[in-house]
């Protein structure tokens, strides 16, 4: 899908995101040719991260233009949009139209709560991964997944990947290679722990127990929603 012309991309700004969810493929977004960036929600007023951060919203879901990606980011507002109806049509709505319908971390199970994974392949943060079946799409255990115009990234720090990713199919390699350049994104982390694959089992296991309500709380969600799609 190399192209040359102008593009748009709508990020589904929410209260509670994770902002890196956003932020980082914004990053990417914004520095590529001729890419309009548009932050959706229902209203103009800011908006606050899980961490406290707030983000100004530059478009509502009444005002909002034609958009050639869609992407939902993930975070613990995710659990409730994924029985908000106004925002479901509202995704639903875009994604009739967009030439790519894509997310970051959970925002895949937003994405599979509308109905619009179903059949697909998809990815999610390794905590909640497991929960995308019950929406109709097959896990991919993968940094990121495209099949056909659906492209989702894994947890949190692969939004950049994933960014990365379509940039370089929308405007070729080059591209692409200029921004992670440009963003000296050459990542060398301290610790392998960044994936339950390669850190200790211990902290995976604690990890898993710190999470467990709010992962509760979400597969809840998640198999209303399924019932939902039935």
């Amino acid at each position: 899908m190399t192209t040359k012309n102008a593009l748009s991309v709508g990020f589904l700004l929410f209260p509670q995101l994770t902002q890196l969810d956003l932020t980082g493929p914004y990053e990417v977004f914004a520095r590529a040719p001729d890419m309009t960036v548009h932050l959706i929600w229902k209203n103009r007023e800011p908006v606050l991260s899980d961490s406290n951060l707030a983000i100004v919203p530059t478009t509502t879901f009444a005002e909002c233009p034609p958009i050639d990606i869609i992407c939902v980011p993930g975070g613990p507002g995710q659990v409730d949009l994924m029985e908000d109806q106004e925002t479901l049509a509202f995704l639903k709505r875009v994604a009739s139209t967009a030439k790519l319908v894509t997310s970051v971390c959970t925002g895949s199970l937003i994405l599979g709560a509308a109905g619009l994974l179903k059949g697909y392949r998809a990815t999610s943060h390794w905590s909640s991964i497991d929960q995308l079946s019950l929406l109709g799409a097959e896990p991919v255990h993968e940094r990121v997944v495209w099949d056909r115009n659906r492209v989702t990234g894994a947890g949190v720090t692969s939004g950049i990947d994933f960014a990365l990713t379509v940039v370089a199919d929308l405007y070729g390699s080059d591209i692409a290679q200029g921004i992670q350049l440009a963003l000296e994104y050459d990542p060398k982390p301290p610790f392998k722990t960044g994936s339950p694959a390669e850190a200790p089992e211990a902290l995976v296991e604690a990890a898993r127990s710190a999470m467990v309500a709010p992962l509760a709380r979400r597969r809840a969600v998640t198999e209303r929603a399924a019932k939902g799609l039935l």
